[in-house]
């Protein structure tokens, strides 16, 4: 019975000392992967993990006889086995575009900023057409346009608006740009090169989340600006550095980890996308990483990858009944190209003096149950004097046009009041003498 017992705790023992020997190759090699940035699709940091727990097994190995010398290489070979498939790609590391969407034509512009990007058009079908082009900048800031996205673009069509959008580079159906050309900077000159290339003169433009950001770094450029007739400023994100910085509250309870979870495949259940994005969101790779390819890693990302960001986008109220945003065939994320978009505005320098020379007339449009910080969209209300108008939208969250009850619709009167120079079908709210008092109750 001793004998036994003690040979039960050696074994314990020996699988113990193992697995910690196997945890310590694993941690490793992500430590490896951060301080090569990835090199090589990661092999570096394979290879040298690989040359490390050899090293290891061979020094424990040389005082053991028969086959006894072989049990320290077992967890070298676990390990090296769990790590490498860190280093196999499991999507296409080629770009696989999304199909065509059934009830729109997929056009593909050449900007001459270099950029060749998906454009959707819907013309106008109502009876009293618009004088002025719509042109949509979707949010992302690196993916497709959703379907609810498109339903709404039809139903501004339906309004009498001859509607354009278009994909930013990267995202959805456009095609990739090299990695380090991605930037705030270059998405505000694709936007003037789009309207360029519509060549119909001034337009008005509707910007929606980080769409919102790029339309608000334009209307602080003066050669850009130009181009705009009326600017629709909805759901923005912080718009440089020091706003980006600011820390304040969100709006009315919002849906996120109330509702069911998503369903569907995830990328991040595959240990390479797993590291991959995990060490990417936390700063540890960089976009740039060498690990995945930016194709690759828009290939492998799925809409359950976004988790619970999805659900924040709806009012608390609505949790169990979160609609379907888009389409499996057309959905398109990337996350590489959207982090380094972001990092560009958390490194520019303030864009305010620009913004108060503003004199495109412009409306800022916020929800009531926003997962935006207020202070984005309070600093733009403060820092362009053209907004001479401001709607608070009851029972919505961060994607105010979600198909619900009469969500589209209540949005679509907002942005046709606006632009046709109607009275606003909402208050006026909040001013910016409000702002205070609306920060404070934390509306």
């Amino acid at each position: 019975m001793l004998k036994s017992v003690r040979r039960f705790a050696r074994f314990t023992g020996r699988l113990g000392l193992s697995a910690v020997a196997v945890l310590g190759l694993v941690v490793l090699l992500l430590a490896l992967l951060v301080l090569t940035d990835g090199a090589a699709y990661g092999l570096l940091a394979w290879l040298a993990t690989l040359g490390v727990g050899a090293a290891v097994a061979v020094w424990r190995a040389r005082r053991r006889a028969g086959s006894r010398r072989w049990v320290p290489f077992l967890p070298v070979i676990l390990a090296v086995a769990l790590a490498a498939v860190v280093c196999i790609p499991s999507a296409p590391t080629d770009r696989v575009k999304p199909a065509a969407l059934p009830f729109v034509t997929t056009q593909q512009w050449s900007l001459a900023t270099g950029s060749r990007v998906a454009v959707y058009h819907y013309p106008p079908t109502g009876s009293a057409r618009r004088a002025t082009p719509l042109v949509y900048l979707h949010g992302g800031p690196v993916r497709s346009i959703s379907v609810l996205d498109h339903r709404f673009l039809q139903l501004l069509a339906r309004q009498g608006y001859d509607v354009y959008a278009y994909e930013q580079a990267g995202g959805g159906r456009s095609d990739l740009l090299p990695m380090d050309q991605y930037g705030i900077s270059r998405s505000v000159r694709d936007l003037a090169a789009f309207i360029d290339h519509l060549d119909q003169g001034q337009v008005d433009v509707l910007g929606f989340s980080s769409g919102a950001v790029i339309l608000t770094r334009a209307l602080a450029e003066p050669d850009v600006a130009t181009r705009v007739h009326k600017a629709i400023i909805a759901e923005p994100g912080p718009m440089d550095g020091p706003t980006a910085q600011a820390t304040g509250q969100q709006g009315r309870p919002n849906a996120r980890n109330l509702g069911p979870a998503m369903s569907g495949p995830r990328a991040t259940r595959i240990p390479r996308y797993a590291v991959a994005f995990g060490l990417m969101r936390l700063g540890l790779l960089s976009p740039e990483t060498g690990l995945i390819g930016q194709a690759e890693g828009a290939n492998a990302f799925e809409a359950a990858d976004l988790g619970s960001d999805t659900a924040s986008a709806y009012c608390a109220q609505d949790a169990h009944r979160i609609p379907a945003e888009d389409t499996p065939g057309n959905f398109s994320f990337s996350a590489a190209a959207s982090l380094r978009i972001q990092e560009t505005i958390k490194d520019s320098p303030s864009i305010a003096p620009q913004l108060a020379r503003s004199t495109v007339p412009a409306m800022l449009m916020i929800a009531e149950c926003s997962s935006q910080t207020r202070q984005w969209a309070t600093a733009i209300l403060d820092g362009n004097p053209a907004i001479d108008r401001t709607q608070y939208l009851p029972g919505v969250g961060h994607h105010m046009w979600n198909g619900l009850d009469n969500n589209d619709e209540t949005a679509g009167a907002v942005v046709d009041a606006f632009l046709q120079d109607k009275a606003a079908p909402l208050p006026n709210y909040p001013t910016r003498t409000d702002v205070p008092a609306f920060l404070q109750e934390r509306r």
